[in-house]
Formats: structure tokens, C-alpha cells, sequence
């Protein structure tokens, strides 16, 4: 799974300023507990956040499922000169050596786990590693985001280095959203073509929070995207502060 993805992520990603969005993560640790000293990054992708958090002198466990995203992670974190634990699993099926006082999950990777067991069972097993008083921290599209941005639309990303073609195919019944992604790299006179397909799911408030709930989880905030404030109902993105009491 996302494999040739792993290749374009962070070119298709340039706009997300990673060291805010790891500045405001952070303060939601304070303003709710304490900034952890040891962080899961769940679904850490190419690791973007896991140097953030390194940078904020705390002790990141990177897990991802797919190992080309974690190749570009380990080698992003060796250029910053930073030092990350990075894991190959899938977030379901999470196991780790001891517990971490902080989990995060962030830029609707939970939105890619389309199985609602699946999803439920995410957050057994990061409640299973989270000492008591921890927090998992984690955001997701919506169910507005799935209907009226993404939906059946297309959208065509031009860098320098990368031509993107981004089809969407959306299933109102199940709210799962296809994802078709075809690269286009220019080599010489010609261009080398890829391709990338997945799928999303929206999941509804009371889904997330039964699924919270049968953990053990308790919701301390909801939250807009990057905000303190609570989502509107034309929310994109909503932020999720959980504690395990």
C-alpha cells in the first residue's frame, strides 16, 4: 500500500506546514495534560511529523504500514541529524516494547482504515499502550468534506518535478470515497507514468465516539481544524483530544 504515493507524498503536500501543525498538536498536550516524553506517531507516513516532535525534544515511535513511506521517513529524519524509532505495522495490529505517554494520528490517515473494526480496534490497541492520563490526539475529514469537496471531483496538481491527476469516486451509502491518483514524472522527451489507488471513509461523530468509547477513552474536546473552537458545520477537518483516565 501506497507505495509509488510514498515516491510524490510530501511534493503533493508542499502547502501543510508541518512545524505549526506540530506546535499546536503540542499545545493541546499542554493545555490538556502535559507534552508527552515519549510519542506514538500513528500512520506516520514519510515521518514529517515525527521530526517535529523530535525537534520538540520528545521521544517519537514512527508506525506506518507502508515501508517505502517509512524508507523516506528514516532517511528524513538522518538528514535533520534527529533520531526516530520507526515501525512497519499496520495501525490495527499495533504492538510495542513498553508504553508511550502520548499517541497522535494525524492528517486523516484514520480515515484510510475503511473497516469500522478495524477502525475500533485502532484505538483498542493505542489505548492498550497509553499510560494512564495520556492523550491520543488525532484529526479527520468529514462527512461534509467526503460530500461536498471531495465527492466525484477531480483535481490536477502541476509542480515542478511532479503532474498529478487526482480522481475521486464517492459512495454516498457506506461514505467511502475512491481514490485514483495517476503520477507523471518527466524524464527526457517523454513522461514516466504511475499510479496509486486507495480509499477513504467518513465516519460519523457517533461512530468515532462509540469507537472511543469501547476502548476506554474518554472525549475531553472537540475541535475545528487548527483551532480552539468547535467545528462548524461546513468543517473540513475536526480535531479530537482523547484521554486515557
Amino acid at each position: 500500500m501506497y507505495n509509488n504515493f510514498a515516491e510524490y507524498y510530501d511534493t503533493l503536500m508542499r502547502d501543510v506546514d508541518y512545524g505549526v501543525r506540530a506546535d499546536y498538536i503540542c499545545s493541546l498536550f499542554e493545555k490538556f495534560s502535559k507534552k508527552p516524553e515519549k510519542l506514538l506517531d500513528l500512520a506516520c507516513g514519510t515521518g514529517a511529523f515525527s521530526v517535529q516532535f523530535a525537534k520538540h525534544y520528545i521521544n517519537v515511535i514512527g508506525v506506518d504500514i507502508s515501508a517505502e513511506m517509512l524508507t523516506v521517513a528514516q532517511k528524513k529524519t538522518f538528514d535533520a541529524n534527529l533520531n526516530v524509532l520507526y515501525v512497519c505495522q499496520p495501525a490495527q495490529e499495533l504492538w510495542l516494547a513498553g508504553e508511550v505517554d502520548g499517541a497522535v494520528c494525524l492528517l486523516d490517515s484514520l480515515n484510510h482504515i475503511t473497516d469500522y473494526n478495524d477502525f475500533c480496534e485502532v484505538f483498542v490497541k493505542v489505548f492498550k499502550y497509553l499510560k494512564r492520563g495520556g492523550l491520543f490526539i488525532f484529526d479527520m475529514n468529514t462527512e461534509y468534506k467526503h460530500e461536498f469537496v471531495l465527492a466525484d471531483n477531480a483535481f490536477v496538481i502541476e509542480e515542478d518535478d511532479v503532474f498529478c491527476v487526482w480522481r475521486n469516486f464517492y459512495e454516498d451509502e457506506q461514505k467511502m470515497t475512491d481514490i485514483a491518483l495517476d503520477f507523471f514524472r518527466k524524464q527526457g522527451d517523454t513522461y514516466i507514468r504511475s499510479s496509486e489507488d486507495f480509499c477513504e471513509r467518513a465516519y460519523s461523530d457517533e461512530q468515532i465516539y462509540a469507537a472511543l468509547e469501547k476502548a476506554g477513552f474518554t472525549l475531553e474536546a472537540v475541535f475545528g481544524d487548527m483551532s480552539l473552537e468547535k467545528p462548524s458545520k461546513t468543517e473540513q477537518r475536526k480535531v479530537f483530544v482523547a484521554k486515557k483516565a
